[in-house]
């Protein structure tokens, strides 16, 4: 990879590939999207660089790169989508508080307590795993119990 002053400034493109944050919208999502301009949603996602534009010395271009949404869930509900957007306000004042961003929120000063406020009621990996299995052994019953019928 080339390396670039570090004062320059890098233009950020995103790629037009968004499969992965269509399939986290509902249906309801897609088309109040479609039908109410201006419309938003909330969402969380992964970026990854997959390609870069550099310029020879002298040119009056900013150095380019391109991301792609590699993840991405969007909030299903108000509540979802006010867990996220608390998350966000701790990140800004965290900026903010680093000197890297010029308005500060309202709300608490702690990125990581607001995290783990939002996610306090959202099931964590583990319990994810108990609820998959224990669906796998209720469908594994039920077709035992038709096969036996």
């Amino acid at each position: 990879m080339p390396k670039i002053d570090k004062d320059a400034q890098v233009e950020v493109r995103l790629d037009s590939a968004a499969g992965l944050l269509e399939a986290s919208l509902t249906d309801e999502q897609r088309r109040g999207l479609f039908e109410h301009p201006g419309m938003r949603v909330i969402a969380i996602v992964e970026l990854a660089s997959v390609q870069y534009t550099g310029h020879a010395d002298g040119e009056d271009k900013a150095p380019q790169v391109k991301l792609r949404i590699k993840l991405a869930e969007a909030a299903q509900d108000h509540d979802q989508a006010r867990l996220v957007l608390e998350v966000m306000r701790a990140m800004m004042r965290r900026r903010k508080m680093n000197g890297t961003l010029d308005e500060i929120g309202p709300g608490t000063r702690d990125a990581e307590h607001a995290v783990a406020a939002a996610l306090a009621a959202h099931p964590t990996e583990g319990e994810f795993e108990e609820h998959t299995e224990r669906d796998a052994a209720r469908r594994r019953r039920g077709s035992r119990i038709e096969q036996h019928g």
